[in-house]
């Protein structure tokens, strides 16, 4: 089904070119009053630090929740859901009731929680918004809080407008997404209030859109599965001693630097499944020049070499072809006058469906080749969802929206390369697709990394899409 949603590419580019045009042009416009309010909203959830180490996901939410009070909201309209024993940990579901007690709710997700983010490592402070060159800078700016603020903000306008939605349209917002060990939100949810968030259909993050170098949209995404994330320790060990006797061949450090390096040379097989072929085969229709012919070679043989050659080098694209695995942490050593008796690495993997938790630790194991380290399951096993149908009902919705913020613009069913909530819902028979409408940049916009920033055009205009396409969802019988 999804293969029929490729839309056609020629008359697409050309309506395309004409609204890039009107964007560029758009980008000087004074903002509506609508888009004040909601800058104003967006502000102060991306200055509410939630980050794991000092921030406080239940401050966030809270604050989210007295907004959606004074636009109208009863109390019982909003939920808060924190753990007792994390009590910054918490989150919050919303709900604006329909018309049809029969009919399914629509869910809204979003996490609120950030990665960690050092202000001596930052270029501005990265819990102060900024708005420079076209662009907002902070923490969160776009992962996640962008989409998490034009929910919350979405829900405010309907209810303002007096919108009456024939379905519940439901806003989760919930901490634990980006740290392994937090309290997740979002399985809590689907584990222990699943009536709080049962619905016919949830939009989650994972799927935005793509610009090209010069910041013209190139294709909106619609991200329907992921791959599995699952971490893995290495841990090297020897009997330590004196820095001044050292043993050649016997330091721990040493040893597991040597096989850090080989898993940052490894590279896993490719392996195209229906979404990642017909995603592949997409863009080798809107990419001009010799990416375009790659993309084109590689979705018509996965093994094509050359084709391949250049493919890999976007990021992205490698990351949607094979499973991948990369050092994220390293500690070891207990003085700086001893031998280390003690080093270990985190290596953070995004795998594939078609590959087994199992196949990528032995993979591992041979690449390092040293029986000397060993290979180990960190935290618990990585969770492998459904992938949900990209039926006419999800896509209707998304193609009419479309055409009204992005027109011509192509849209493609895409595969997350990271790891979101959705996976949880998915699993908890929620389907749940990845759907911002929001474009980043080739090179990932900061995220997870440093000076994290999203264009000011395109918050603005996914938070008008997804406005148009929560009401055409709510609205479907």
């Amino acid at each position: 089904m999804f293969v029929r949603t490729l839309i056609c590419m020629g008359t697409a580019l050309a309506a395309a070119f004409l609204a890039n045009a009107a964007t560029a042009a758009e980008e000087t416009a004074p903002l509506r009053p609508d888009q004040v309010a909601f800058r104003a909203l967006y502000k102060e959830l991306v200055e509410t630090n939630t980050t794991y180490s000092s921030g406080d996901c239940t401050l966030a939410a809270h604050r989210m929740g007295a907004r959606l009070k004074a636009a109208g909201y009863r109390d019982d309209d909003i939920r808060y859901i924190t753990p007792p024993d994390r009590p910054r940990e918490g989150g919050m579901v919303a709900v604006l009731h329909g018309t049809d007690p029969k009919a399914k709710a629509l869910l809204l997700l979003a996490h609120i929680d950030v990665v960690e983010a050092n202000r001596s490592d930052w270029t501005r402070d990265p819990f102060t918004l900024m708005e420079e060159n076209g662009y907002f800078y902070a923490r969160g700016s776009s992962d996640d809080k962008a989409m998490a603020s034009v929910n919350i903000d979405t829900l405010i306008r309907l209810k303002q407008e007096g919108f009456r939605p024939r379905r519940d349209i439901k806003a989760a917002i919930t901490c634990g997404e980006e740290t392994e060990g937090a309290f997740n939100g979002a399985s809590d949810l689907v584990a222990n209030h699943h009536d709080l968030i049962d619905a016919a259909i949830a939009l989650n993050e994972g799927g935005g859109g793509r610009l090209d170098e010069q910041g013209h949209r190139l294709v909106l995404n619609i991200q329907a599965g992921e791959k599995v994330y699952q971490d893995f320790t290495l841990t090297s060990t020897s009997a330590g001693g004196h820095s001044s006797r050292p043993v050649r061949g016997d330091n721990a450090i040493a040893r597991l630097a040597t096989a850090v390096a080989k898993i940052d040379t490894h590279e896993f097989p490719v392996q195209l499944n229906e979404v990642t072929r017909a995603y592949f085969a997409a863009m080798g229709k809107i990419t001009p020049g010799d990416k375009g012919a790659a993309l084109s070679a590689v979705a018509a043989n996965s093994q094509d070499a050359a084709a391949l050659t250049v493919v890999t080098r976007d990021s992205s694209w490698n990351g949607m072809l094979r499973t991948t695995c990369v050092p994220t942490m390293i500690k070891g050593g207990h003085a700086t006058n001893a031998l280390p008796q003690h080093a270990e690495a985190n290596i953070n993997c995004r795998i594939v469906p078609t590959d087994t938790i199992d196949y990528v630790k032995g993979a591992l194991v041979d690449a390092i080749g040293d029986p000397k380290v060993t290979v180990t399951l960190s935290g618990s096993e990585g969770v492998r969802a459904p992938v949900p149908p990209l039926s006419e009902g999800v896509m209707g919705p998304v193609r009419r929206a479309a055409g009204q913020v992005f027109p011509g613009v192509p849209i493609v069913p895409a595969m997350s390369t990271g790891a979101t909530d959705g996976r949880f819902l998915n699993l908890g028979g929620i389907p749940t697709y990845g759907l911002t409408g929001m474009f980043g940049d080739p090179d990932g916009n900061g995220v997870h990394g440093l000076n994290e920033r999203i264009r000011v055009r395109s918050l603005y205009d996914g938070r008008d899409f997804l406005y148009a396409v929560i009401k055409d969802y709510a609205m479907q019988p």
